[in-house]
């Protein structure tokens, strides 16, 4: 990919719940308001570890859909429904990395009300659609409307096709340690592996809203909301539920710490080959000194913005548009930061990537300065309980 962005960040009629808690159909348009009340118990809130997400029941015996990043490496998820019961993930019911989604399996002692998927490929630019979630995992049930601003292709058939014709070449240029920009260029020109679009939406969504349901006018879901594009307003995408009933049909179940182990991400050197050497600044609380707790909340909030786009493009191995969404947001903070140290670690962390070669390491570079500003973050906000810091969590 030569310096463009990859914006990408991803059942059947048998899966339909009962009338009181199925969406209306296509010929009688629901409102808003119609959708919340309708399709509102069956969504849910989804804690991994210290993050929190969002996911929806697609199978009366505990069936849940969500996105892939939301649970990442964890071994222990809890899934709280509407009248607020918990209940733990038992097993990963099937996973499509390359888009983004997961599908976790719980107990529930009673059958639970579902949503129905429709038809994503219906959907046109221009389409209403309602968005449900939990956004910063604190306002739980949140209602957004828009529109389906366009269809995007990402991988055409015709890119998949390319990359299947050339996929030695692919897989001589994913084993080689060390890459030239060419090389990188070429190999991000090979990635698509499979085909894929997403809707863009101006329906605004926020972290802890991954993996949330997105509505249709029938009450149907047609996308799962994945990422926010931070650097132009209401530019929020959205997985298309066509891409979850093929993992519905033919579920692949994989144990809690099977899962866990091979989603981790690399903290070593252990990433096809590329030692990832992890820096992460232990910065001072003086550090912060001169900023306010909005400032610091911004902060955090737009970290976790660029993470949460550019980390699944890094796992799906478009590693330049990862790179480049971390650069973004390094890039405005450090021309207009709240205070002078948040300026000099951004600064930092640009000269540092800046001065390696592989875009790999170069987003681990950025990501060791965006850890470090949250781990600041978060003394700064044990250190003032009476100004709490409200940021979104992990995912």
């Amino acid at each position: 990919m030569r310096g463009t962005l990859l914006l990408v960040v991803m059942l059947s009629s048998a899966c339909s719940g009962s009338a009181k808690n199925t969406p209306g159909s296509k010929n009688a348009p629901l409102t808003a308001k119609d959708i919340v009340q309708r399709s509102s118990p069956a969504i849910v809130r989804v804690e991994a570890g210290d993050g929190t997400g969002t996911g929806f029941i697609i199978e009366k015996w505990g069936l849940v859909a969500t996105n892939l990043h939301v649970v990442r490496g964890k071994k222990e998820i809890r899934i709280k429904l509407h009248g607020g019961e918990v209940y733990p993930v038992m097993q990963i019911a099937g996973v499509d990395p390359g888009r983004d989604l997961a599908l976790l399996r719980i107990r529930p002692t009673k059958a639970l009300p579902v949503l129905r998927l429709g038809d994503s490929d219906a959907m046109v630019a221009g389409d209403q659609i309602v968005a449900i979630g939990n956004p910063l995992g604190v306002f739980d049930y949140s209602v957004s409307a828009g529109l389906v601003s366009q269809v995007r292709p990402v991988c055409t058939l015709e890119m998949v096709a390319f990359h299947n014709k050339n996929i030695a070449r692919f897989e001589e240029l994913a084993a080689k340690p060390r890459r030239t920009q060419q090389e990188d260029a070429e190999l991000s020109d090979l990635q698509c592996s499979q085909e894929l679009k997403i809707l863009q939406i101006s329906a605004p969504i926020s972290q802890g809203s991954s993996g949330g349901p997105l509505f249709n006018q029938a009450g149907e879901v047609v996308g799962v909301t994945t990422a926010i594009i931070t650097a132009g307003q209401n530019i929020n995408l959205a997985i298309p539920t066509n891409y979850l009933k093929p993992i519905v049909a033919q579920p692949q179940a994989i144990s809690m710490d099977e899962f866990a182990l091979k989603t981790a991400e690399p903290t070593g050197p252990t990433d096809d080959g590329v030692k990832i050497d992890r820096k992460v600044p232990d910065h001072p609380l003086t550090m912060l000194e001169g900023c306010d707790r909005d400032e610091i909340a911004l902060l955090v909030s737009s970290i976790w913005e660029a993470i949460e786009i550019g980390a699944p493009l890094y796992n799906q191995g478009n590693v330049e548009a990862c790179y480049r969404i971390y650069e973004g947001t390094a890039t405005k903070f450090e021309r207009d930061a709240p205070c002078k140290g948040v300026k000099s670690a951004f600064g930092d962390g640009l000269l540092r990537a800046g001065a390696i070669q592989s875009y790999k390491l170069k987003a681990w570079a950025m990501r060791d300065a965006f850890d470090g500003l949250l781990g600041v973050a978060e003394k700064w906000a044990k250190a003032n309980p009476g100004a709490p810091l409200r940021a979104p969590k992990k995912q």
